[in-house]
């Protein structure tokens, strides 16, 4: 008897649909399971191509399953390059601010509390500089895997021996920060520690992922070192130039090259120079010897330039964050291009 499909496509019947007897061979012999679901698919391309196809990837694994990456929200978009060149493919990163955006002064809003709340891991500079917004964000993302205090909250500033520590904390004194100078990033030999220890944090909360942050973490301290004495052998003659800072941002960076910080444009941290003072810096620093005059991209250029222009010392853009200037592409090129301005701007004097 000729053997059809019935209505159900599941069911073989040598008849009507109606009576559905199944056959004798279906019944009595038995197959191995791997058989039976390839039979099983075919009948069903049979009945629907469309639905067996979906089925068949299900069954037979035609799809590898994809392994989430870890979620990194970013505060700042040194900490941004910092942990995609340490987890590679296993980091998904969002960055909280840009380069040319002051990290002091960012609105705590809607888009940047629902990123937070997604995220595995919250890297921030701390030592009060997100201070502002930070605490704000934490609280209303309300996820508990990047409060202070658990693994999935790691502070870059907090990995160092800050300098600058107030004496006391007045208000009267302008913005400074309980726990010491935050801009850690200007000196690359932190960066070289702080990237040691958040690839330790990374294993912590990724643990599947543990040996490929350890290789990629190798590698890293390896280029990162031979980074470091290759801007140090072109710096060398910035060694002892003394420099005013727009703002009191290039502690590190001083320390790290030599250079002597003779001055800041602003009188206290954060507060705008009057023109009483700028009149009273235009005499003090040029019989103080300063040779530069540096300050960050995201920084008001005006005041920087008008002491240029009335002392003929050159006013120098550092990007002092990746993303500050078009060639400061990640950390590597950061310093490249930190170290490449201030040499030509110290070439550059008459």
């Amino acid at each position: 008897m000729k053997r059809i499909m019935s209505e159900n496509p599941f069911v073989l019947s040598s008849g009507p649909a109606k009576q559905g007897r199944v056959s004798k061979d279906h019944c009595t012999r038995r197959r191995p399971p791997f058989d039976t679901a390839r039979r099983f698919a075919s009948r069903l391309l049979r009945a629907n191509g469309k639905f067996a196809a979906l089925l068949g990837v299900v069954i037979f694994g035609l799809t590898p399953h994809a392994a989430r990456a870890l979620n990194v929200f970013a505060c700042e978009p040194e900490w941004a390059s910092l942990v995609t060149a340490l987890g590679g493919d296993n980091v998904q990163v969002f960055t909280a601010t840009t380069g040319r955006q002051d990290p002091h002064q960012i609105q705590a809003r809607p888009a940047l509390i629902a990123r937070l709340r997604q995220a595995d891991l919250a890297i921030c500079t701390g030592a009060e500089l997100e201070i502002g917004w930070m605490p704000v964000l934490l609280r209303q993302a309300a996820n508990g895997k990047v409060q202070p205090g658990n693994p999935g909250y790691f502070a870059a500033a907090e990995q160092i021996a800050l300098k600058e520590k107030p004496i006391r904390l007045d208000r009267a004194e302008g913005d400074i920060h309980a726990a010491g100078n935050p801009h850690v990033q200007t000196d690359p030999r932190n960066i070289q520690a702080i990237a040691e220890l958040l690839t330790r944090r990374l294993i912590d909360v990724d643990r599947a992922n543990a040996a490929v942050y350890q290789q990629r973490g190798a590698e890293f301290q390896t280029k990162w070192k031979a980074a470091i004495a290759r801007w140090e052998s072109a710096a060398a003659p910035l060694k002892g130039v003394g420099i005013v800072e727009a703002h009191k941002s290039w502690v590190y960076l001083a320390d790290w090259l030599g250079m002597r910080s003779l001055a800041a444009i602003e009188p206290k941290p954060g507060v705008p120079p009057s023109s009483g003072y700028l009149a009273q810096l235009l005499t003090e620093i040029p019989a103080r010897g300063a040779k530069l005059i540096v300050y960050a991209a995201y920084q008001d250029p005006r005041p920087p330039q008008f002491v240029s222009e009335k002392t003929g010392i050159p006013a120098i853009e550092l990007p002092f964050t990746v993303g500050g200037t078009d060639a400061a592409k990640d950390v590597f090129s950061l310093f490249d291009d930190t170290v490449g301005r201030l040499l030509a701007g110290l070439s550059a004097r008459p």
